[in-house]
């Protein structure tokens, strides 16, 4: 199959470092200074959606002054 102009799409990603549910109350108390505390435990992989889908796991890595992700893992239909 020939992309074309397919391939030239951009597609929002995302990077989930962790989740967690608070209450109204408590995120309308959210101010800066604020820590909100994450189910995740620091060193577990973290999740690249594209689109609103987890396509892939990885890790945070610093490029100079600048976060990104290492993909350590790809996610297939087969995992789903």
């Amino acid at each position: 199959m020939k992309l074309g102009k397919l391939e030239e799409v951009k597609v929002p990603l995302q990077v989930v470092l962790g989740e967690t549910e608070v209450s109204v109350k408590r995120l309308a108390q959210i101010e800066p200074g604020t820590i909100v505390e994450l189910t995740s435990f620091a060193g577990e992989p973290i999740s690249l959606l594209a689109a609103g889908e987890k396509i892939a796991e990885g890790e945070v890595v610093v490029i100079d002054e600048n976060f990104g992700i290492r993909i350590t893992r790809v996610i297939s239909r087969e995992d789903e």
